[in-house]
This record gives C-alpha cells, structure tokens and sequence, in this order.
C-alpha cells in the first residue's frame, strides 16, 4: 500500500528554456523513518546510515539524495510498551543514493543487505521527541485514524508536504543539535540480552 504524495508542477505556458530548468530539479520528498528496536537506533546515529533489509519496497527504491527524514521510534523500540509512546525523535536528510552492501550488516539479530548515508540534522532529548499520536488528527498519512499504528510496520512511509510542514513546526520545540544529545543516546542504549545458541 502506497501513500500518494505526488507533487505536480504545472508549467502555465513558460518558455521551453524555462520548463527544462524546473525539469532538472529534484523534487524532495519526505518520509518517516521508522526504528522498532532501540539497537538499531543506536546504530543509524552512530553510523549516520540507514540500512534496509531484503525487500522490494518501492519507496526505497525511490529513496533519493536530498529527501527529508522525520526520525520515528515505535512504542515497543525501547522496550516498555507501556511506558513509552511512538515519537518522533529526529530530523535528517538522505546524502548518498540507495546501495547494496557487499556483506549484509547485523543489527539486533537481523539481516539488512542495502542502505544509504544520512546527515541527521536535529535530535530530541533521549526518550524525549514529539508523540506522534496526538497529530493523527491532522496527517494525511493515516487516513484510518482508529488503526493507524499499522502504517508504521514499514521502515519508510512517504509523507505529504503538508505533514512534514506540520511535523518541522511542531519538532521545534524538542529539537537540539545532535552533537549534544547523540553521546547520551549511544552510552544509554544497552544491547539486547540473547540466550546462547
């Protein structure tokens, strides 16, 4: 299921040197990146990377330099579901293309085979980040808003340009520079205990 966020740029009758120009810019789209285990949350700040796992999702495939990210860790990613909420933690733009890895990279006893470079370019607190729940109500990405928790079982999920106008505003507030806050972030989260095999 795809999340229709095509912008349509309408040349009004411009000059042919005028309408190959604005056909030569990219045009940015935004996505919630979204991390369900706080290892890996760890790991995309650490190597300000973003690794995806074997799967033909078509908006990876699209995934471009230049477009925006809004940093989203679920409920369960730091294990305490009943404490913690969705949120968003952080902004971020992509800075390479999508490409496979010559060997997949482990993160929290999972596989992932392809990934690209971001910049994250603000951080919340740690455990800190503006709860998604409270804008439902106004985000054109989940029109079902009684069910809309099932839109995140995805790493990317595109967004409209009103949503990440929405999502720049309201993150203000809790943003810091990521310099600050990543070192606490990374002596923070503990890896994951695993029974030996």
């Amino acid at each position: 299921m795809e999340l229709a966020g095509a912008l349509t740029i309408v040349h009004c009758g411009a000059p042919q040197s005028q309408v190959a120009l604005w056909d030569n810019v990219p045009v940015v789209v935004a996505y919630l990146l979204i991390l369900s285990e706080r290892e890996a949350v760890a790991w995309v700040l650490r190597e300000s990377q973003m690794a995806f796992p074997q799967t033909n999702r078509s908006e990876v495939n699209r995934l471009k330099v230049g477009d925006d990210l809004f940093v989203v860790t679920t409920r369960r990613c730091w294990h305490n579901p009943t404490r913690d909420r969705t949120r968003v933690i952080g902004t971020a733009v992509v800075t390479s293309e999508v490409v496979p890895y010559e060997k997949p990279v482990a993160i929290a006893g999972r596989d992932f085979t392809r990934g690209c470079d971001i910049t994250v370019r603000a951080l919340a607190p740690y455990l800190m980040g503006l709860d998604l729940a409270s804008l439902i109500p106004r985000l054109d990405a989940f029109p079902n808003k009684s069910a809309w928790s099932i839109r995140l079982r995805r790493a990317l999920l595109e967004i409209s340009t009103s949503d990440a106008t929405l999502l720049k505003q309201e993150f203000e507030g809790v943003a810091r520079e990521p310099a600050a806050v990543i070192p606490i972030y990374l002596s923070s989260i503990r890896p994951i205990r695993r029974a030996p095999a």
